[in-house]
């Protein structure tokens, strides 16, 4: 049978379960320590198959984990797509990111007029939003243009890396400016105020006042800094280390985001924008790579074109889509599937699901899971909906705490939910392909630069699994390939409504 011949053409469900990454079982693996019939049948007795959706397979450096951003993208263009953070490295590697006429301008005026420069970003080599590695061409490009005054507004981490590592990372900081003849530490803050991009402003203000004005509490050293931080890296205070002196942004300075991904630093950039016209501050921003901010940043390196993808192949074949996910994951299901592009196509339904007060990931492991599922329920009983897109968002966002009792929790929780959906499916003669996006859950503890395992809320290079669910017990059966990627996910789902895989489109239909 060709891949232009579909075994079943209907409508159906795309279900990406967030952090649902394949792993042996283990004591630090909460998706095999919980219990989940569900999840264990799909994958035993359906047809199924393991996904590669990290390194090179979706865009990303070799050995580099995979992340939702990326893996949604790549779902959704059916082609792996160089992730911005390999965009980064090219353009450190070739020399063009030193000598970009932008970031040449904008230090030749800083030294001119004696004003400094503001570094900011994520502090570990988690490479989701982040490299710290990253900084040593910045610093080195400072140093060439002989900038006296550098200040690198440190965030710390312990999210995308072991928690209690980010001395580690910050002593490496240090190394990295000593190295370049340039740059010391002027203030640390945790990634829960400066990365939040739930809305919740008053977390953004406090990094925003501690970079522009220098509102913090005083620490004498990088260790006194992090100390200060009883919640962990994530939730390290506000703190202005003395020896920078006065390191508060100033008219005339310039300031170089240095986080690759957009979405959990744009709040912030924003925001200090804001404030510094706000307060009659003109400075000169640009960011490492391109952002989604609604000040025009301008960007030293560009983005990948993701166009001709999943979302343009429905609405050229006229198509309805409904997309559903709780706030963490909605920007997953419409902006990131659809290429990074926030056009809402014809025939496109949109439904966030959101929760009341601030969310508690483990004392709350189902999150808004009861709404997600009964929405998407809904949606599958109409009718004129060819395809629902939908994403489970608790395995990652409860794996990111590091909780490993409240991310079995999470995953068991899932598991019925899954259930629910392929009951509602088969009531309306629906296809699912369900299919993780990275894996997280299944590795939950992490070695940490001194040797000791920390409880790791990370991403993993694992492969996630992929099932397709028939609509009936009517259809042939169905034998997947043994390998496959994320980029299949869209030349497949097109197969199963009965349309061909677009023309820009580089992954294989799976049937």
């Amino acid at each position: 049978m060709s891949a232009t011949e579909p075994v079943f053409a209907g409508p159906g469900i795309l279900l990406v379960l967030d952090g649902w990454g394949h792993a042996d079982a283990s004591d630090d693996n909460a998706l095999t320590l919980a219990r989940t019939p569900v999840l264990d049948e799909l994958v035993t007795h359906r047809p199924s198959t393991l996904a590669k959706a990290s390194g090179d397979a979706v865009g990303l450096l070799p050995g580099t984990v995979g992340n939702s951003e990326i893996g949604h993208m790549v779902i959704g263009a059916g082609r792996p797509l160089p992730y911005d953070s390999l965009l980064v490295q090219q353009a450190i590697d070739t020399g063009t990111l030193r000598t970009h006429p932008r970031l040449d301008t904008l230090l030749e005026r800083i030294t001119a007029s004696s004003g400094a420069l503001h570094l900011i970003g994520l502090c570990s080599d988690g490479q989701i939003h982040a490299n710290v590695e990253h900084l040593s061409e910045l610093l080195a490009a400072a140093a060439t243009h002989q900038v006296e005054r550098v200040f690198i507004h440190a965030i710390t981490d312990g999210r995308d890396v072991a928690d209690h590592t980010s001395e580690t990372y910050l002593t490496r900081v240090t190394e990295l400016a000593a190295q370049a003849g340039a740059g010391q530490i002027a203030t640390v803050i945790g990634r829960g105020c400066a990365m939040d991009k739930a809305g919740n402003l008053d977390l953004t203000e406090q990094a925003v006042t501690l970079v522009a004005d220098g509102r913090g509490v005083p620490a004498d050293s990088i260790h006194a800094a992090v100390s200060a931080g009883e919640r962990g890296d994530e939730w390290v205070p506000a703190t202005v280390l003395t020896a920078a002196g006065d390191a508060s942004v100033a008219d005339g300075d310039a300031v170089v985001w240095f986080n690759f991904r957009s979405d959990r630093i744009q709040q912030f950039a924003d925001r200090l924008s804001e404030h510094l016209t706000a307060t009659s501050r003109s400075v000169d921003m640009v960011s490492l790579a391109q952002y989604d901010t609604r000040t025009a940043i301008p960007a030293l390196v560009q983005r990948a074109d993701a166009s001709g993808g999943l979302a343009d192949e429905l609405a050229t074949a006229g198509l309805r889509t409904v997309r559903i996910a709780e706030a963490e994951k909605f920007e997953h299901v419409t902006y990131y599937i659809n290429g990074r592009d926030a056009t809402v196509r014809g025939g496109e339904e949109h439904v966030r699901v959101t929760g009341d007060g601030k969310p508690d990931y483990v004392a709350r492991p189902r999150m808004n899971l009861d709404r997600v599922t009964a929405s998407v329920v809904e949606a599958a009983t109409r009718p004129e909906v060819d395809l629902v897109i939908a994403n489970l968002a608790n395995i990652d966002v409860v794996g990111h705490t590091g909780n490993l009792a409240a991310t079995v929790t999470a995953c068991e929780a899932t598991d019925a939910a899954v259930g629910q959906i392929l009951e509602a499916a088969g009531d309306s003669h629906r296809w699912v392909l369900a299919v993780g996006d990275h894996g997280n859950a299944e590795r939950m503890t992490k070695q940490a630069p001194d040797g000791t395992l920390r409880p790791y809320g990370g991403h993993t290079t694992n492969p996630v699994p992929l099932v397709i669910v028939p609509p009936g017990t009517d259809t042939p059966p169905l034998a997947l390939p043994q390998t496959a990627t994320l980029a299949d996910v869209a030349p497949t789902v097109l197969h199963l409504l009965g349309h061909k895989p677009g023309s820009a489109m580089t992954g294989r239909t799976l049937l």
